[in-house]
This record gives C-alpha cells, sequence and structure tokens, in this order.
C-alpha cells in the first residue's frame, strides 16, 4: 500500500505529518512511503532525511498522491480555488483512499460533503476519543501541550520585563505574575512552564477537581469555593451549569485578580462552538501599561475582547493582546514530531500482518473520527 506525505499548502502551516523516523517504522509495516518534495522543510526535516529513513520523494503533490492508499496530512486538503498555487489537492486524492488530517469539519462542512463525493474515506484526527488505548493517537492533547508552553515564551518575548525575581546589586526585580485561564492540556503546560520560569503562577477553572493539578505545579487555583463550587462536576466529569448568583461571585473574583497580573493567558474552547469571553474590554482597561494576554482561542472568536486573528493589539492603557494563529505551528518542529507519532500509532492499530491496513468500521476508535465512508457522509454530527 501507498502512503503519501505532501506538503501541507494552508498559509502559516509549518508542520508535517511524517517524520524520518515514523517514515521507518511505517516502512517496518510493509508500506511504500512518498513524501512530497519540500513537506518537512517548515519544521527542520529536509528531503534527504526522509529519503534515508526509506521515502520516495516526490516532485509535487501529483505525483505524491497519485496512486496513494492511505494520505497524512496536517491539515484538511485545498479544494479548488483555496489555495495560491491553485492545487486542488483533494482532486488529486484517488477513490477509496484513506485520508487521516486535523480536518476541521465543524467550520468545513462543505469539505465533509466533498470528501463524500470524491468517494474519499476521511478521518478526523480531532475527534479522537478520550480512551486509554487512544491516548498515544490524541493529536489535541500532543498539541496543545506544546502550544500552551509556546504561549509563555511568547508572552515572555512580549513582556518587558523579567520573569523570575532578580537580586542586583542595582536593586530587586520583582517576579512576574502569570494568570492561566483554563486548566486543560494548554494551562497546564502553561502554568508549568510560567512557573519554570519563575513567575508567580495563579489559575482558574470552572472542574473543581483540576484545583489540585495547578497546586501540585506549584500555582494558586482562583474560585469561589462555595458548596455549590464542590459540587459543580457531574459522575462523568464535566462541569454543571452554575447558578446566576455563583457567576457574579466568581467573575468579581477574577475582575479583582487580573488587575495585579502581568500575564494572563487563555486557552477555553469548546468544540463546534465559538469560544468563551473570559477577559472583557473592562479586565483589559483595569490591567497595568506592559501587560501581555495571550489569546490561545483568537481562531474561534477568540476569548478575550479586542483580540484579532494574526495581530498583536496594544490598547489605550498599553496592555498586548496577542493573537497568533496555529500555536502548535510556532513550534513546528516538535510538534510535526508528535503529531507524525500519533499518526503512526493509529495506522498501526489498524495494521493486520496479513491483510496491511485494513479499517474495521465498527471499532470505537473509528467510528469516532470516520466523516466518511463510500461515497456518503457517516458522522452523525454531520450527515443528512
Amino acid at each position: 500500500m501507498k502512503v503519501a506525505i505532501p506538503k501541507e499548502r494552508r498559509a502559516g502551516e509549518l508542520r508535517v505529518a511524517a517524520s524520518p523516523e515514523t517514515v521507518k517504522k511505517l516502512k517496518g509495516l510493509g508500506l511504500d512511503v512518498v513524501v512530497e518534495s519540500g513537506a518537512g522543510l517548515g519544521s527542520s526535516l529536509p528531503d534527504a532525511a526522509f529519503e534515508a529513513a526509506g521515502a520516495t520523494i516526490a516532485a509535487d503533490a501529483a505525483s505524491a498522491l497519485a496512486g496513494a492508499d492511505i494520505v497524512l496530512k496536517v491539515q484538511r486538503p485545498l479544494l479548488s480555488g483555496e489555495g495560491s498555487d491553485g492545487v486542488d489537492e483533494l482532486a488529486l486524492l484517488k477513490k477509496g483512499a484513506l485520508l487521516f488530517a486535523i480536518l476541521n469539519p465543524h467550520n468545513s462542512r462543505d469539505h465533509v460533503k466533498a470528501y463524500a463525493a470524491a468517494g474519499v474515506n476521511a478521518f478526523a484526527m480531532e475527534f479522537m476519543p478520550r480512551i486509554t488505548r487512544a491516548q498515544v493517537m490524541d493529536v489535541l492533547s500532543s498539541q496543545a501541550n506544546l502550544a500552551g508552553y509556546k504561549a509563555v515564551v511568547d508572552a515572555a518575548t512580549e513582556y518587558g520585563r523579567a520573569f523570575p525575581m532578580m537580586m542586583t546589586a542595582a536593586g530587586t526585580v520583582p517576579p512576574a505574575r502569570a494568570f492561566i485561564m483554563g486548566v486543560g492540556v494548554a494551562g497546564l503546560q502553561a502554568i508549568a512552564t510560567a512557573k519554570r520560569l519563575g513567575a508567580i503562577v495563579s489559575a482558574t477553572d470552572v472542574r473543581p477537581a483540576v484545583k489540585e493539578q495547578v497546586q501540585s505545579l506549584g500555582g494558586s487555583f482562583v474560585a469561589v469555593e462555595n458548596d455549590e463550587f464542590k459540587q459543580a462536576e457531574t459522575a462523568g466529569g464535566y462541569a454543571k451549569e452554575m447558578s446566576d448568583d455563583y457567576k457574579r461571585q466568581q467573575a468579581a473574583l477574577v475582575a479583582e485578580h487580573i488587575k495585579k497580573q502581568d500575564i494572563v493567558i487563555t486557552t477555553a474552547l469548546i468544540p463546534g462552538r465559538k469560544a468563551p469571553i473570559l477577559v472583557t474590554a473592562e479586565h483589559v482597561a483595569s490591567m497595568k501599561p506592559g501587560s501581555v494576554i495571550i489569546d490561545l482561542a483568537v481562531e474561534q472568536g477568540g476569548n478575550v475582547e479586542g483580540s484579532k486573528l494574526g495581530e498583536t493589539v496594544v490598547t489605550a492603557n498599553g496592555v498586548k493582546i496577542v493573537g497568533h494563529a496555529n500555536y502548535p505551528s510556532r513550534i513546528a518542529e516538535s510538534a510535526s514530531l508528535l503529531y507524525a507519532k500519533n499518526l503512526l500509532a493509529l495506522l498501526t492499530a489498524l495494521n493486520d500482518k496479513e491483510k496491511g491496513i485494513t479499517v474495521n468500521w465498527d471499532d470505537e476508535i473509528v467510528k469516532a473520527i470516520a466523516l466518511t465512508r463510500d461515497g456518503a457522509v457517516i458522522h452523525p454530527a454531520f450527515a443528512g
């Protein structure tokens, strides 16, 4: 079976869906691997490295994708008229091909229909279920972990002072205060990174269970911890809807806390929906000049009032609101190496020693990530 790894063509995407290490292991599964020339350059992975691992280097997308049984990509394939170089990637995929990528179907439903129309069996890697055997395939976790780290590094770059306390003959530099809003994978890594850099770190989340995780990383937890908060989680681990009175108390606490912060990093995302506003214009106006806010949710509308996708906004009171797009791509080499391993783990799980890569459509992992099959949209969120 032929596996194709084309170059990513969407603006700002520097990652690649394979590494020399995963190419070698895919070859070990009996697969023929073809990498488009230049696919890994944005991640410091030259053609020679892929070739040394056993891949064939194709001159362009057409030759890389021609006859491919399996296509591994980072982002969804371009349709006609989308790309600056005029390549219609989907048109180059053969009928029956298996496409694995971060397909962002909630924001590209027309693409889902196009996969079905083209007879491509498409799998959205970001829909990987949170079950034990799928942890090694969990692209959201691998990429969010790096995004949380990079957000703190970017904040340190934008911030005009040092993160740690520094005692010098000329005087003492106080430590920066960093507030992480949302304690998922990205938030936890942001807490850990900011702490390692010497900041005084605090965090907030709607789930009481994360308090211990925050404290274990050296941060303080910010929440109105009354009886309602202690019961704010369902048996399944999800947050319950809080009362209006609780929301008012929590909002007042956060507003007072933000005033004292130098760095705020927001990480709250809801799949398929606009990101919730966590930091209002009033919050921003209350912050000190030179403070930095990193909005990791800016691509889904943003957690911060006034954030702009792809821009750094400096407010009238001198606060920087950073809205970089595609955070994992800002640390492309590490992100690619982890993403490639996520894909390798999935293909290894799908591999049958006698039949090769075989999709068991009744498997719970396949059911969760499969969007299309044999010309039809089959995922319940998009079918019909």
